[in-house]
């Protein structure tokens, strides 16, 4: 035992490697090295000692430390009355343009992602858009798109033969090369049962 050195050792502290051979002496280790027992998650490991115990250590530890990230994003605290008091504002300027706008509860990927706002001193939303593409498997996100701007104005750097992104109009082949009429805008429709693809 490393600690009375009477004794023979039966216990390996996790975290420091002394041994000991009661929980007196377990306890007295700890109170001398101010050691908690842990084993060290993240402590160096060489190439040579390095086993699958260890890898699967690491795996967990990297679950571990995903999840309490996504739990922090979650917490009350970081959605405090500041965030609560905007969106109140952005709901009740909605509802003064006959808009009925909905959100997602806190923790959801595309609340966090949405970037819409209400400039007051223009008097105008700017909207976070998605543009889905489906014959081209293509998807877009717009930031910042004022209320005022039209959908053909929007479209036009996607699908317009002449003003649209040589890359992005190369990728959209489909929509650029058919006439513009032929091109239908759809939004989808929330709130509908699981089956319901509206």
């Amino acid at each position: 035992c490393e600690t009375c050195s009477e004794e023979e050792a039966k216990y390996r502290c996790p975290r420091c490697m002394k041994y000991s051979c009661s929980l007196l002496c377990v306890k007295k280790h700890k109170l001398a090295l101010s050691c908690n027992g842990v084993r060290d998650k993240t402590a160096f490991v060489s190439v040579n000692e390095f086993t699958d115990l260890n890898l699967l250590s690491d795996y967990r530890f990297l679950e571990d430390v995903g999840r309490t990230a996504d739990a922090a994003a979650r917490h009350p605290i970081v959605h405090g009355p500041t965030t609560k008091k905007l969106l109140y504002c952005l709901r009740n300027k909605a509802r003064k343009c006959d808009i009925d706008l909905r959100t997602l509860p806190i923790g959801f990927t595309k609340r966090r992602e949405n970037s819409t706002t209400f400039n007051s001193v223009e008097k105008k939303f700017y909207w976070h858009l998605k543009l889905v593409f489906p014959h081209c498997h293509a998807e877009y996100t717009l930031k910042r798109v004022p209320d005022d701007k039209t959908l053909a104005d929007i479209l036009k750097p996607y699908i317009d033969p002449v003003e649209s992104d040589p890359v992005v109009s190369q990728r959209l082949k489909i929509y650029t090369m058919s006439p513009q009429s032929d091109v239908q805008i759809l939004m989808k429709i929330e709130n509908r049962k699981q089956n319901s693809v509206r």
